[in-house]
């Protein structure tokens, strides 16, 4: 579950509320061991999101970059280059056997 949380620092632009999100549920769900919970730990799943979430909210705002800011596209384009080398051509683009 984890793979999927992304670097958020020093992006422009910067990260938006639904990408802290998305990566305090990430990290709830992963440490929790479960992906839906149910309706009775609902509640406390929200909050331990929300209080992540916040967490993240202060770590973002808090350190100095020393470089500049990182191109959300560039970063995308690395990661698709990373991936072709690890697992080779998608399979759609794969020339039939």
């Amino acid at each position: 579950m984890c793979r999927n949380i992304k670097t958020l620092h020093n992006f422009a632009p910067p990260a938006t509320e639904e990408e802290i999100h998305a990566s305090a549920l990430q990290f709830v769900r992963k440490l929790s061991g479960v992906t839906h919970p149910s309706k009775a730990n609902e509640p406390a799943f929200a909050h331990a999101v929300d209080r992540v979430a916040q967490a993240a909210h202060e770590l973002l705002d808090s350190p100095v970059a020393h470089g500049p800011p990182r191109d959300r596209e560039r970063e995308a384009e690395k990661a698709r280059a990373r991936a072709k080398i690890r697992y080779g051509a998608p399979a759609a683009s794969r020339p039939a056997s």
